[in-house]
């Protein structure tokens, strides 16, 4: 007697739903600490672009103001900062006029 196997025995259901992105674009978020990563005390980056999926987490490219390149970080290993309006009005006067060089009172 011949026996035929089915492909269908040792497959998994894949689900084919597009994963979402838990972060908006502009959005501040800071590196989470891990076994082997320690985060620049407190490091605020904002989310630049959304990339695919690494494995079963997405990606992020995130930017800090203090340097002069993108990272890219999973959803994983990153977490939302809430930021006041305060501090979130000083950072856009800092970005807009700089230390307030060329004006005088």
């Amino acid at each position: 007697m011949i026996t035929t196997r089915s492909g269908r025995l040792n497959s998994r259901h894949v689900s084919r739903e597009p994963a979402i992105h838990r972060y908006a674009l502009g959005q501040s978020v800071r590196l989470k600490a891990s076994f082997n990563t320690v985060p620049q005390s407190g490091e605020i980056y904002q989310i630049t672009g959304r990339l695919p999926a690494r494995g079963d987490s997405l990606q992020y490219r995130i930017r800090s103001e203090t340097e002069r390149y993108e990272r890219m970080a999973t959803e994983d290993n990153i977490e939302p900062v809430r930021v006041s309006r305060d501090d979130e009005d000083a950072a856009l006067l800092k970005r807009t006029f700089g230390n307030g060089q060329g004006t005088k009172a």
